[in-house]
């Protein structure tokens, strides 16, 4: 009831969109690219109050899961698909645990803890090819995008090769870049346990898209909120 209310007291009109309605406007908006306008205005405003990129940004990536469906793994998918079965996501493994559906890919300054960019792809996507980072820019990334070089400055952590460990100068090295990019879990943290978007019904990579393009808008929004209280804007 006291939702209901608040939705009364914010002026929403008595029938609310359906999720039919809600999914072909989602699908409208990634036709006409009318979510990357929405989000570069947003970086504009952003800018404009100062919150400017400054000391570096950092790169992770995370899974967002999805249904695999019931079908057998050799069941055709795409425009060929006969099953409600996702038809873009794909499986892949990290440590012992296996991960079917998409995987957000995000650039977070790191000064004020915001999303800069943001990039949506099938779960067997691996880190190191998304580059997100600008020339100018300094990029702390973990060991899982070792060996690949960004746009910007790359302070990426070293990883050891067989026969090759890494050397105390670079674990030094390691331990900074962890020390910096740790707050990069934040967005992720919000984005899967705040607004519960850490399992998506969408079936393909541009659908996917467009959801966390609005994920990670609500994050900066919800980000705003505590750089007020330390005075910041």
């Amino acid at each position: 009831m006291t939702r209901f209310l608040f939705l009364r007291f914010l002026g929403f009109p008595e029938k609310l969109p359906d999720q039919t309605t809600v999914w072909y406007f989602r699908q409208r908006l990634s036709k006409t690219n009318k979510d990357v306008a929405i989000w570069n205005k947003l970086q504009r405003q952003l800018d404009e109050k100062g919150l400017k990129i400054r000391k570096g940004v950092i790169q992770d990536a995370t899974f967002i899961t999805a249904d695999p469906g019931h079908a057998t793994a050799d069941t055709p998918r795409g425009d060929d698909a006969k099953t409600r079965r996702n038809k873009e996501g794909t499986w892949t493994k990290k440590g012992k645990k296996s991960y079917f559906g998409f995987k957000l890919h995000t650039k977070e300054d790191c000064d004020f803890g915001l999303i800069r960019s943001l990039q949506t792809t099938t779960a067997s996507v691996h880190d190191s090819q998304v580059d997100l980072s600008e020339e100018s820019e300094v990029v702390y990334r973990d060991r899982g995008y070792f060996g690949a070089e960004p746009k910007g400055f790359d302070a990426t952590m070293q990883r050891g090769v067989r026969g090759h460990p890494i050397g105390i100068r670079n674990i030094l090295r390691n331990k900074r870049i962890s020390r910096k990019r740790s707050p990069g879990e934040r967005p992720y943290a919000v984005i899967k346990n705040v607004f519960h978007d850490a399992h998506t019904h969408v079936t393909t990579v541009i659908r996917a898209q467009v959801k966390m393009v609005f994920a990670a808008f609500s994050f900066n929004l919800y980000q705003l909120g505590p750089l007020k209280k330390q005075g910041v804007i």
